[in-house]
């Protein structure tokens, strides 16, 4: 018997030492999620610019999965985006700080180091992984130029004008009949339009069915103060197809960016298209508070592009703008002013450098480029609108 132990005694010990020399087995789980995540992400490299093959994937995959997750989350009136975000933070510095206790500690800390670094690893593909799969497709197959037929052509400078005075004009109508308080500042709650939401693309997706989508509520974000020291007003939550909204910034603003990741959360990916999608929805929508933020969103952007062409011409319309809406434009100035810090210079440089990842050359830059759609789509509009305050 004695031997008999002693023999099994020195084979686990060469098991053992067998075990140690093989550094798959140190981490086995962390090892096979890593394998899985790298080829996902080294075929979505390989694969993204055949066109029809991600347009295919974005029409029988991503698109129903987004559909049927928004759905599932919308029983819930938190948003689980934020939750998910906060938990993963919370359990990798949990795990971070267990992993260095270990290794402080002693005890192998080969071993113990190269275990924490491969999970850290392997979490990290596992998300990126998963995002190109549920969000990254989108940026290469059929946009919404392609679907609906509207094109972003060329504009001369006389087009641009004619389109910011009409949005100029708009909005100083839409500013005359919004709720203001007794200091004449824009009164409208974020819980009044978030309540309305759901609504929003009732109109434009009969007429675009690209756009159709689940009529569900956008949800606000508890720590929307984060949001705006990160320069963020909003974002897609590709893994629960949450639309979230920063509650915190100006609420003038809030209806255009409620209607914007709407847009995402319908498959328009490229920011300029669901800038240009949200105007598009926010007008054809015709509630009051919906169309005054999305004039003011197009106002903004083709104002800026008008400024750089033709700044005699901006400095007229944006004399004509109404005191209220020129107070409205100052107010969320100053409140953006507030954050102009390098927390908000690193993240905007981050975000940058993700957009310009899936070839969207124009980084930041592609938020204002909505302008040519918006120019070609409303040219015929703005120029019937003149046609009869001239005839009246």
């Amino acid at each position: 018997l004695a031997d008999a132990l002693c023999e099994w005694y020195h084979m686990h010990m060469e098991t053992v030492k067998k075990r140690e020399k093989n550094i798959f087995l140190v981490c086995p789980a962390a090892h096979i999620a890593a394998i899985i995540s790298a080829a996902v992400i080294v075929a979505h490299l390989a694969l993204r610019h055949n066109r029809g093959l991600m347009a295919k994937l974005s029409e029988t995959v991503v698109r129903p999965a987004h559909r049927a997750l928004a759905l599932f989350w919308s029983h819930i009136g938190f948003s689980a985006a934020e939750c998910l975000i906060a938990l993963f933070a919370v359990t990798m510095i949990a795990y971070i700080i267990y992993k260095l206790i270990r290794i402080v500690r002693g005890g192998d800390r080969l071993r113990q180091a190269y275990s924490a670094l491969m999970t850290l690893a392997a979490a990290g593909l596992s998300v990126y992984a998963l995002f190109c799969v549920l969000w990254g497709v989108y940026y290469y197959g059929d946009d919404f130029e392609t679907m609906s037929g509207i094109r972003a052509e060329k504009i001369s400078t006389q087009q641009l004008e004619l389109v910011t005075r009409y949005f100029a004009a708009r909005l100083n109508e839409y500013g005359e009949s919004v709720r203001k308080d007794e200091n004449g500042l824009y009164a409208v709650t974020a819980d009044e339009l978030i309540e309305k939401s759901p609504e929003v693309f009732s109109v434009t997706e009969r007429r675009f069915a690209c756009l159709e989508g689940p009529d569900i509520a956008v949800k606000g974000v508890c720590f929307s103060r984060v949001m705006s020291y990160l320069d963020f007003t909003g974002f897609f939550f590709p893994f629960t197809a949450e639309a979230n909204v920063n509650t915190d910034c100006p609420t003038s603003s809030l209806a255009a960016t409620i209607a914007h990741e709407l847009s995402h959360q319908r498959g328009v990916a490229k920011e300029q298209e669901a800038n240009f999608t949200a105007v598009m929805a926010c007008l054809d929508y015709g509630d009051t508070d919906y169309c005054y933020s999305a004039c003011r969103l197009a106002y903004i952007h083709l104002g800026n592009a008008l400024y750089g062409e033709d700044r005699e011409a901006w400095a007229e319309i944006y004399s004509g703008l109404s005191d209220f809406v020129k107070r409205d434009l100052k107010m969320e100035s100053e409140y953006w002013k507030q954050f102009e810090t390098p927390v908000q210079t690193v993240s905007n440089a981050v975000y940058e450098g993700f957009l310009q990842s899936y070839d969207q050359e124009l980084g930041l830059k592609s938020y204002g480029a909505c302008v040519d759609l918006l120019v070609n789509y409303y040219e015929a509009q703005a120029a019937e609108y003149f046609e009869n305050i001239e005839i009246e």
